[in-house]
């Protein structure tokens, strides 16, 4: 028999969360796969006084990792698990910093973006020239972002001096960056879903009273056709992460696209909802494909 392990948070309840795992399960046995959802609770694996790594997950074919524990993503895989997505590919996601920076280089735009500074003593004083650097380097207004954070939380714009010092000092000792405001495309974005390294899904996202666009923030959603470069981009931004499935946020900027975000467990509930498309089938499609071979 074929089967697959779903991992999930195992504190969520979120329902986008538990829709993702529940539609993936579903086309999963469409294709006669057995799929079973397993909150991250069980303490899969164990760094033995030996030094080695023991797994307790047998029985499964791979895992379909929709949690952003990094510690069990890179067990599982040091097991010889497979994952999807891989544990490097999570963690290049999980953190927006840290995407930029693997994305560096390799001629994709992104908006101009600098970290912030890490901090540890809640009571230490803000850093006000380190916040007018950023201030000239990117402009006013300002974004300034958690590097961890999804659905649009932790993302925050600032008009002038004073909203960066009160936004910094809510973030002030948790990891964030900063990152030019991309004026062109406020409210409105793209996202981009790419499975197996193609694309699957667009739509243009589209807020009524908010800077972000996320539709979990109350923003509307339309089916969006990508252009050739739209979709050659956002295909280089997958392989370029080696990302099985993810979604990529997309600005509007006035030279053209940037790259915004990328997120490797993107919900596709809602973009499924705006384009009819099946997601979550061509995604187990992938998965069946790579695990089992043939079509």
């Amino acid at each position: 028999m074929k089967r697959a392990a779903i991992i999930i948070n195992a504190y969520s309840r979120l329902k986008s969360a538990l829709n993702q795992s529940a539609r993936l399960k579903e086309e999963l046995a469409k294709l006669g796969v057995d799929a079973e959802i397993l909150p991250n609770d069980a303490f899969f694996c164990t760094v033995e006084g030996d030094g080695g790594i023991v797994s307790r997950l047998s029985g499964f074919d791979f895992v379909v990792y929709l949690d952003k524990d990094k510690y069990v993503a890179r067990m599982l895989q040091k097991c010889g698990v497979r994952l999807f997505n891989r544990a490097e590919a999570i963690e290049d996601c999980d953190d927006k910093m840290l995407t930029a920076i693997r994305l560096a280089n390799a001629g994709i735009p992104m908006p101009p973006t600098v970290p912030g500074l890490l901090c540890y003593d809640e009571n230490a004083p803000l850093n006000a020239a380190a916040m007018d650097r950023a201030a000239q380097i990117l402009g006013y207004p300002l974004v300034v972002k958690s590097s961890y954070g999804s659905l649009g939380s932790g993302v925050h714009l600032a008009r002038d001096a004073g909203e960066l010092k009160d936004i910094c000092q809510k973030l002030k000792c948790s990891p964030h960056l900063f990152q030019k405001f991309i004026a062109e495309s406020s409210g409105r974005d793209a996202r981009v879903i790419v499975v197996g390294g193609e694309v699957t899904a667009a739509m243009t996202r589209t807020a009524h009273d908010d800077f972000r666009s996320n539709l979990e923030l109350g923003g509307s959603g339309s089916p969006l056709k990508p252009d050739d470069g739209l979709a050659e981009l956002c295909r280089r931004v997958a392989r370029h992460i080696c990302l099985d499935y993810c979604g990529i946020d997309i600005l509007f900027g006035s030279n053209g696209y940037l790259v915004c975000e990328v997120n490797s467990n993107a919900f596709f509930g809602g973009i499924e909802r705006v384009t009819g498309i099946n997601v979550a089938a061509a995604y187990a499609a992938h998965m069946y494909r790579s695990v089992y071979g043939g079509e």
